[in-house]
C-alpha cells in the first residue's frame, strides 16, 4: 500500500486535529506537511469551515491538492479557484430553519451560500465562532439569504445539544433530502443527504484521477467519520471522541496540542521505509 512517496495523500480536518485550540498550527505540524511535500507526497484540508474562514490558514500552510470545505458541500482548487465538485442543500432547508430557529429562540445559526456567512439568529456562541473564523457576517432574515447553501450551523451552549437534537429530530422525517451532524460540543450542522467529508473524499479522488493513490485521512470529531471510513487509512488524534477512535485504524498517542499531524506524518514515512 505505501510503496511511493509521490502516490499518497495526506488530508486532515483543521480545528482539534491541525488546529489546536490557539488556532494557531504547530511549527512541527508545519515542518512535516513541507517535509511530506518536498518528498512528493500531496497534502490537503477537509473542514466544516467555509472557504472564506479557511483562506486565512493557507497563507500559513502550503496544500498541493484540492480542498473539501463545508463538511463535504464543496471541493476547492486553490491553484485555479474553481469548485471541482459542490453540492447544495434543497430549497426545503430555509423552512427547516426556520421551523428550528423558532422552536429554539435562543439558538444562534448561519448559513452558507456560495458567498458570504449569513446569520439569521445571533447568540453568544455563534458570534464566539464568528470571530474564530474572523469573518465579517451579514444578519439578516432567513428569506433574505440567498439561495444555494452549502450547509447551516447551530451554536448552542453544549449543555443544550440534546435539545436540538430532539427537536430536529422529531421534523426530519419531512424533510428526506437533508441529514445532519455533530461537528463540535456546540455545533450541529444541516448537510444535503448523504453529504459528508467521506463522499467528497470520493469526488475529489475520482476528478483527480488518484485512484492509485493511498489515503491517509485525519480527524478527532464526528463529521470526521466518514472520511476516516472511506481512507486507506484513517488516524485520529488522543483528543478524539469515542466514535471517532472506533472508527479509525490508528489511534495515535499524541493529541492535537501535541501535533498528531507530525506524527502521521512520520507513520507513511515509516511505512515507506518498511515496504
Amino acid at each position: 500500500m505505501f510503496e511511493d512517496i509521490s502516490k499518497v495523500l495526506l488530508i486532515t480536518d483543521m480545528d482539534g486535529t491541525f488546529l489546536p485550540a490557539s488556532k494557531i498550527p504547530s511549527r512541527e505540524n508545519l515542518d512535516a506537511v513541507e517535509r511530506l511535500m518536498n518528498a512528493g507526497g500531496k497534502f490537503s484540508i477537509a473542514t466544516g469551515r467555509s472557504l472564506q474562514a479557511s483562506m486565512q490558514y493557507f497563507e500559513m500552510v502550503r496544500v498541493n491538492c484540492p480542498i473539501i470545505m463545508c463538511n463535504g458541500g464543496m471541493v476547492y482548487d486553490l491553484d485555479t479557484k474553481e469548485q471541482i465538485y459542490d453540492v447544495y442543500l434543497p430549497e426545503s432547508a430555509r423552512e427547516l430553519v426556520k421551523d428550528i430557529l423558532a422552536h429554539c429562540p435562543d439558538v444562534g445559526c448561519e448559513c452558507l451560500p456560495i458567498e458570504g456567512v449569513y446569520i439569521p439568529q445571533m447568540n453568544i456562541t455563534e458570534q464566539e465562532h464568528a470571530d474564530i473564523c474572523k469573518v465579517t457576517p451579514v444578519l439578516c432574515s432567513v428569506d433574505e439569504i440567498p439561495r444555494n447553501w452549502y450547509k447551516t450551523l447551530f451554536a448552542f451552549s453544549p449543555d443544550r445539544l440534546h435539545e436540538v437534537i430532539e427537536y430536529a429530530e422529531t421534523v426530519m422525517h419531512r424533510y428526506p433530502e437533508i441529514d445532519f451532524v455533530v461537528s463540535a460540543p456546540m455545533y450541529y450542522e444541516m448537510l444535503p443527504k448523504n453529504i459528508s467529508k467521506g463522499y467528497a473524499l470520493k469526488q475529489l479522488i475520482e476528478k483527480c484521477r488518484m485512484q492509485d493513490y493511498t489515503v491517509v485521512a485525519v480527524g478527532d470529531y464526528n463529521n470526521d467519520i466518514e472520511m476516516l471510513r472511506e481512507a486507506d487509512v484513517g488516524v485520529c488524534p488522543s483528543n478524539a471522541v469515542t466514535e471517532v477512535k472506533q472508527a479509525a485504524d490508528i489511534v495515535l498517542d499524541v493529541s492535537c496540542e501535541e501535533s498528531a499531524i507530525a506524527k502521521t506524518v512520520d507513520y507513511i514515512f515509516e511505512q515507506l521505509k518498511n515496504t
